[in-house]
């Protein structure tokens, strides 16, 4: 027999296109930092602060775009993020009148947007719409330093038709994108012009064909790969009584809720149906996913330079919690009468957030990921 050797490096995936394939045990680094990231940003309205979370965001974002075959088409989820933060502008300062420094009026009988335009409530708009941005880049990062299917292998048993759902949904978007661009590339050489919308139907008949043939090769991959699992060993009796606790668990998380929320002498009756109620949902869950067969080829493995990946978006998360605990408008900025206009900034907390970038150092440091050849 002929000996293979083989190392990691750029496979094909369902739909057809060539990317390097991440570590696996990067995964998991990666999840943890995109969600302490995003609740950074969403945490977090000093200006001074979200610049730091964003030069961080950018400098990972810079680090990953080289070593994905499909950076460019995320970037056009930055490029959106950065349009929303320019509408997010104007839009709170026709919406809020507030602030003592006035740039120009409007008509007072305009309804809504009449009335004074005050530079604080363009500062105001600008620092929401910086948030907003950053998390589109967060996620746009994460998914440049993640695969779709290593990510599905990390969902819960039970949450496994989600999982696909999401995935396919993760990669749609980028491979139409880079689909519509080879496609207006083939046509301009056979000489098309694009000149209006009406010259658009030679290209989106051939990209609707190919996302269909895209979607039917990912569905037949995952098959064939068991992504599509099935429930084994459960009678008709036992998938009714689970589906009976899980309608159960809801009535009774619907019952503390409403306990909690209008019955303020028995508070404490509504907090313990709601406990209740999530414990036996878990409890369904559980009993779910061990009927759900799964097959894990490769485990993984954390190691030493996933703490730089994880650990410091993890780090920064908690102490940040840990000063708003103490002091709420640590984190906040008002530009609004009675507060200042420049906003405050804590030098040790600004050294916790600065070391947000060390990820991206980290991926800097990599450099591009080892190509792989199958020699006979």
């Amino acid at each position: 027999m002929p000996n293979a050797t083989a190392s990691v490096g750029p496979t094909r995936d369902a739909t057809g296109s060539v990317d390097t394939v991440p570590a696996m045990n990067q995964t998991l680094a990666w999840l943890v930092w995109a969600v302490c990231m995003a609740a950074l940003a969403l945490t977090i309205r000093n200006p001074l602060y979200l610049a730091l979370i964003a030069l961080a965001t950018w400098l990972v974002h810079i680090a990953l775009y080289q070593r994905s075959s499909l950076g460019q088409s995320w970037r056009g989820l930055v490029k959106l993020g950065a349009l929303v933060w320019l509408i997010a502008i104007p839009l709170n300062a026709l919406m809020i009148h507030q602030g003592n420094i006035v740039l120009f009026r409007l008509p007072a009988h305009w309804p809504l947007i009449g009335g004074p335009i005050t530079l604080e409530a363009v500062i105001h708009g600008a620092v929401n719409g910086l948030a907003l941005w950053e998390v589109l880049a967060i996620f746009a990062a994460f998914n440049m330093a993640v695969d779709a299917s290593q990510l599905l292998r990390m969902v819960p048993p039970f949450l496994y038709q989600a999982g696909v759902v999401a995935s396919i949904a993760l990669t749609f978007m980028p491979q139409m994108l880079l689909s519509a661009r080879e496609i207006r590339e083939a046509q301009r050489l056979r000489g098309h012009k694009f000149r209006s919308w009406r010259d658009l139907l030679p290209l989106f008949v051939p990209l609707l064909t190919t996302a269909l043939e895209h979607a039917i090769q990912l569905a037949e991959s995952m098959e064939s790969r068991g992504f599509g699992g099935e429930l084994t060993g459960m009678s008709a009796q036992a998938s009714n009584r689970l589906k009976g606790r899980m309608a159960l668990s809801l009535l009774l998380m619907l019952v503390g809720l409403f306990a909690r929320s209008y019955w303020r002498n028995s508070a404490w009756l509504g907090l313990a149906l709601l406990g209740i109620g999530v414990l036996l949902l878990v409890s369904v869950f559980a009993a779910y996913g061990h009927r759900v067969q799964r097959s894990h080829y490769r485990r993984a493995a954390w190691q030493t330079r996933d703490n730089w990946i994880a650990l410091p978006a993890l780090l920064a998360l908690v102490i940040t919690l840990g000063v708003a605990a103490f002091d709420r408008m640590a984190l906040n900025y008002y530009p609004y009468p009675p507060y200042a206009l420049t906003p405050a900034f804590d030098p040790w907390l600004g050294l916790v957030l600065t070391a947000l970038a060390l990820p991206g150092l980290a991926a800097l440091y990599e450099g591009p990921p080892v190509t792989a050849e199958v020699t006979p």
